[in-house]
């Protein structure tokens, strides 16, 4: 007699992502003092060098947009309203964490 194997449970997918992190937090420029010192004293550059990782138009890579998306594309938990205020009252952090957080996910083979 052969023994037939009964699957009691089904394999289920899950359309719901991990949730994901910020790599670093936004006042930790002490953290790559190159992408701290490019923010500081060149934001465009810094700007540009963002836009053109994530494949954008270069005017987009300090704005709220290019935070957001970014935001949803590795599920990192936050609003646009929280995209908006750290855009607005600290426009070189945002850009740096995020140029940061790019630099850090290229490294682990995840961006």
């Amino acid at each position: 007699m052969s023994s037939q194997t009964v699957i009691t449970v089904q394999p289920q997918f899950s359309a719901v992502q991990q949730s994901g992190e910020w790599q670093t937090g936004l006042l930790d420029c002490c953290s790559d003092c190159g992408v701290c010192l490019c923010g500081t004293f060149c934001h465009l550059c810094l700007s540009c060098q963002v836009a053109g990782d994530m494949d954008e138009c270069c005017l987009c890579g300090s704005s709220v947009a290019m935070r957001t998306l970014y935001r949803t594309r590795y599920n990192i938990p936050g609003s646009i309203l929280g995209d908006f205020c750290a855009t607005w009252w600290c426009s070189p952090c945002a850009l740096c964490q995020l140029k940061r957080d790019i630099n850090r996910r290229k490294e682990m083979g995840t961006f």
